[in-house]
C-alpha cells in the first residue's frame, strides 16, 4: 500500500488532501503540532525519521500569512518564515536519511518571486528577489533540496490563490459578499493567480503517482485573472452585488503593506508544464470554479 507523509495535514488544504488520498486507498500519516491518530509530530519526525514504508512525502506547513487578528511584528513574520521554511528542510533531511527512499517529495509553495507585470511566467521563468514575500518563496524552495544523486523526485509546487469553502481567502469573504458588502481591491485591475482545492490535490496526487514528474508545476488554473473577474464572478455565483472596493490603504492599514502585496499585487502565471504533463483541470475557470465555493453552509 502507498504511504504518504503530510506536512501540515492538519490544515485547509491538508485534510483534503488526506481525504482524497484515503479515498484512493493510500496510507496516510500527518506531521503536525495537533496529537491524534496517524499523526506524529514534527520533533518525532526529526528525532525518528519517516515511519515505515513510507513511499512519497508532501509539505503543506506555513502559518497563515493573512491572519487579519495576527499584527504584522516581527515575532508572526518570524513564524511566518519558520514555519515554512523549518518545516521544508525538516522533511527533506527526513528524506535523506531514510534508508528507503520514498519516491517522491512534493513541496508547495508560492508564486511571489514571479514579478508582476504585463509578462506571462511558466516554470521557466526567472524568480526573483524584490520583496519579503518573494524572498519567502526562493528560500521556501531551497529549503526542498535534495542531494544530487538522491532517487527520490523532487517536485516543487508554486501555488497561487487556493479557491475551498473550508478555508483561505473563500473562508474570509464569503459572509461579506453575502451580504452584499463585497468588492474589489482597489481598481481590481491586478492579476490574481489562482487554483480550486480540489484541483491542487489532485495535482499533488498527480505528481505523487507519475513517475516522470519532476522539478516546477505551476500550481494554478489554465485561466488567467485579474481581482476584478474573481469579485464578478464570485459576487455572480453568490446572486450578490459587489460595488464596494476595498481601498488599498486600507488593506495596508488592516496587514501591514508587506503582506497586503499578497492581496494587492499579482503576476501572470501560467501551468505550461502542467498541461504538458497531460494534467486535467476540473475547474479550469473562475465560473465553475466560484459556482462550487459559493455557498454559506
Amino acid at each position: 500500500m502507498a504511504h504518504v507523509v503530510i506536512g501540515g495535514g492538519t490544515g485547509f488544504i491538508g485534510r483534503r488532501l488526506a481525504k482524497l488520498l484515503l479515498s484512493e486507498g493510500y496510507e496516510v500519516t500527518t506531521v503536525s503540532r495537533m496529537p491524534g491518530p496517524k499523526h506524529i509530530s514534527w520533533h518525532e519526525l526529526e528525532k525518528e525519521g519517516l515511519p515505515a514504508g513510507t513511499t512519497a512525502v508532501v509539505n503543506l506547513a506555513g502559518q497563515n500569512v493573512l491572519d487579519p487578528s495576527r499584527r504584522w511584528t516581527p515575532g508572526f513574520k518570524q513564524n511566518v518564515w519558520n514555519s515554512r521554511i523549518n518545516t521544508t528542510a525538516a522533511c527533506a533531511r527526513a528524506i535523506e536519511r531514510a534508508t528507503i527512499k520514498p519516491s517522491a517529495f512534493v513541496n508547495i509553495s508560492g508564486v511571489s518571486h514571479y514579478a508582476p507585470g504585463p509578462v506571462k511566467h511558466t516554470e521557466a521563468s526567472p524568480v526573483t528577489e524584490y520583496d519579503f514575500m518573494s524572498r519567502l518563496c526562493l528560500e521556501w524552495e531551497r529549503a526542498a533540496t535534495l542531494s544530487d544523486n538522491s532517487i527520490c523526485r523532487l517536485v516543487r509546487v508554486r501555488s497561487g490563490v487556493v479557491l475551498g469553502r473550508e478555508g483561505g481567502m473563500v473562508q474570509s469573504l464569503i459572509l461579506p459578499f453575502w451580504f452584499g458588502l463585497g468588492g474589489p481591491v482597489g481598481d481590481g485591475r491586478h492579476d490574481l493567480p489562482w487554483i480550486h482545492a480540489d484541483d491542487l490535490c489532485a495535482l499533488i496526487r498527480f505528481a505523487i503517482e507519475r513517475p516522470e514528474v519532476s522539478g516546477v508545476l505551476n500550481g494554478v488554473a489554465p485561466e488567467l485573472a485579474t481581482n476584478a473577474d474573481f469579485t464578478k464572478a464570485f459576487a455572480g455565483a453568490l446572486v450578490r452585488p459587489a460595488a464596494l472596493p476595498m481601498p488599498i490603504f486600507a488593506l495596508n492599514l488592516i496587514f501591514a503593506q508587506e503582506r497586503a502585496v499578497l492581496l494587492t499585487n499579482g503576476a501572470k502565471v501560467v501551468p505550461q508544464r502542467v498541461l504538458e504533463y497531460g494534467f486535467k483541470y476540473r475547474y479550469p475557470d473562475l465560473q465553475s470554479a466560484c459556482k462550487e465555493v459559493a455557498h454559506l453552509f
